[in-house]
């Protein structure tokens, strides 16, 4: 058999059962009566199916096959189960989710146990309504007393409270099955979820590790470069045997010193902004186009302040995409779009380089990363040739 998570996909949601639909309650009334049919056909499937499959479900040699024929029955009338509740009641279900064998079962034995009992309770509605009519034709006739009247008109709307309320709990145990087996179940969603969020928390480590090496190395490699050449230029002033040579040594260093200041302010910015705790994040962006070194357009429409997290993890999407168009994708121009739609704020940056953008690279797979730990998504759009297009959706609830 298949595990109860067989089948879960990253596009399966819950069951949306639909009594607060559109299905009106005549509808809903003639769907609970063909579910008593249905659980009649649940029933009999395990009673002459199984019956009959019993000796070689008990024979370990013969079992794999005889529980397939049994299974591939209770299929079919899972099916049924699920069109019934899709005509009568509009019920929404995953399109992609398959139960597992274990959970086809469970769900045609448990609808055949609700089902028929639905049946014996509406049967006993049925017997109710006929005592009823022939108490009321006794009235009429003065062949029954006020006083036996009275004892029978309570018991009876006793009994009828009782049976109106089972009808009640029975759908609403229906509709509770079609929840638990028609679609992901609590539990494999909530494990689906942990998933979800020990390869987030991973590919996070991750990313943060990579970003750490980047900027040892871009201290290494540049702004460390940078003093040591500072560091001599300086030593061959002070030996300078004219004041030309050390004058032009000193406008040397200088030069060599805006130079590292310049380096040392695009690392710390590459670090976390501190324009966006102060700022905010459109001020921030306006910062990441300043220093770009190709013509950045920014289209900026979010009415209201954004949670940091997000707001961070928009500055980051946006930085990261300008950087590589500026360094890698031979872009001309970039254009930037941040707008908040409905809770979800919306951030596309698109250039108009040569493409081919690795969505596995290092930076991008890091972004996947920070934004995946939001709950967002990250697409990345890069045909040979050009445009690339990185879009990300970050949930502000």
């Amino acid at each position: 058999m298949q595990g109860d998570s067989a089948g879960v996909t990253g596009q399966d949601s819950a069951v949306v059962t639909g009594q607060s639909l559109s299905a009106s309650w005549p509808r809903r009334c003639a769907g609970t009566l063909l579910g008593c049919v249905t659980a009649l056909f649940d029933f009999l499937l395990f009673l002459v199916v199984g019956t009959a499959l019993g000796p070689f479900l008990l024979w370990p040699l013969t079992r794999p096959n005889a529980l397939g024929i049994l299974v591939a029955g209770a299929r079919r009338l899972m099916v049924l189960e699920r069109r019934r509740r899709a005509v009568f009641f509009g019920d929404v279900f995953p399109g992609r989710y398959q139960a597992s064998d274990e959970k086809v079962l469970r769900y045609v034995a448990m609808r055949s146990y609700a089902g028929l009992l639905c049946g014996v309770v509406i049967a006993l509605l049925g017997i109710g309504i006929v005592l009823a009519g022939l108490l009321v034709a006794g009235v009429v006739q003065g062949s029954v007393r006020w006083d036996e009247l009275l004892m029978q008109v309570l018991l009876g709307g006793v009994l009828l409270f009782l049976d109106l309320q089972g009808l009640h709990s029975l759908a609403a145990l229906d509709a509770r099955l079609a929840r638990e087996y028609f679609g992901p179940s609590e539990r494999e969603l909530l494990e689906r979820r942990i998933h979800e969020l020990a390869a987030s928390r991973a590919a996070v480590v991750q990313a943060v590790d990579a970003e750490r090496r980047r900027i040892e190395r871009d201290m290494h490699d540049g702004i460390q470069q940078r003093m040591v050449a500072l560091a001599m230029l300086l030593g061959r002033a002070r030996r300078g045997r004219s004041p030309d040579q050390a004058d032009a040594m000193l406008r040397q260093a200088h030069q060599e010193s805006q130079e590292m200041l310049a380096e040392l302010r695009d690392v710390t910015w590459r670090v976390y902004p501190s324009a966006l705790d102060s700022l905010g994040l459109e001020e921030a962006l306006s910062g990441v186009s300043e220093r770009c070194g190709i013509p950045v357009r920014t289209e900026f429409d979010v009415g209201g302040p954004l949670p940091q997290p997000v707001a961070t993890a928009a500055y980051f999407v946006v930085s990261e995409s300008v950087t590589n168009a500026a360094k890698h994708s031979r872009a001309t121009a970039v254009s930037v779009r941040v707008g908040l739609r409905g809770g979800m704020l919306a951030v596309q940056v698109q250039d108009d380089g040569k493409g081919g953008a690795n969505p596995a690279g290092g930076g991008l797979s890091g972004l996947r990363s920070r934004v995946a730990a939001l709950d967002g998504v990250l697409r990345v759009d890069s045909p040979e040739g050009g445009p690339t297009t990185i879009t990300a959706e970050l949930p502000c609830a």
